[in-house]
């Protein structure tokens, strides 16, 4: 499993379906995320190199902070 702020989200599910599992993302967010790190959505997790990953947690550190 793939870690994302802190969290193991699910390798075999799509990355947007994936991103849901942290606290505070919403199927919106999700999505959002992948348009902005350049990852097709319907992208599997296990599919993801370390490059791919690096972007998810800093796109998702990035959403976490602004909205608190």
């Amino acid at each position: 499993m793939a870690r994302v702020a802190g969290v193991n989200i699910p390798d075999k599910k799509q990355a947007w379906i994936s991103l849901t599992h942290i606290f505070g993302i919403g199927r919106t967010t999700a999505l959002k995320i992948c348009v902005t790190t350049g990852i097709k959505f319907d992208t599997k997790i296990s599919a993801l190199n370390e490059q791919e990953l690096e972007k998810l947690r800093k796109e998702v550190g990035a959403r976490r902070n602004y909205s608190c």
